[in-house]
């Protein structure tokens, strides 16, 4: 995750430039959440992209693992979609509960981080120990030799 997000910053970079050049953003709250939803639909295009298109992101071809269906075929569009939507269970939630509890300084990073732990504990609720979004969209990733 620590190496994906690393390339992902030169794609959020990239694309952020671009929405600020092209629509003369030159104070970062003017049209704050339009990029939001720009860069969330940039990222989204960047991963749907890869798992429907060899099933490999930059960093999984690095580390040799492939997201595959359950019968060993590729993403349709769809289920990479909606993975990629629900990899977003993994930090959205904490920060809602933060929100909702009015949290400041520190407690805007340990109830997410608590949120992110909860998420990869749901691996210990399968016997293939598979995260949850991968087993509601009958995915798994597997390593490649």
């Amino acid at each position: 995750m620590v190496y994906e997000a690393m390339l992902m910053f030169g794609v959020v970079f990239i694309s952020g430039w671009l929405f600020s050049t092209l629509l003369q953003q030159r104070h970062a709250l003017y049209l704050r959440h339009v990029m939001q939803y720009w860069l969330f639909l940039v990222i989204g295009l960047y991963f749907v992209w890869f798992w429907t298109h060899g099933g490999q992101t930059l960093a999984m071809k690095t580390w040799r693992i492939r997201l595959i269906t359950e019968n060993g075929g590729s993403l349709p569009w769809q289920r990479a979609l909606a993975r990629y939507l629900l990899s977003w269970l993994w930090i959205l939630p904490g920060f809602f509960v933060a929100w909702l509890a009015g949290a400041k300084g520190w407690l805007l990073v340990l109830i997410p981080a608590i949120n992110i732990v909860l998420w990869a504990m749901t691996a210990y609720l399968d016997p293939k120990r598979q995260f949850l979004h991968d087993r509601l969209l009958r995915t798994q990733v597997v390593s490649i030799k």
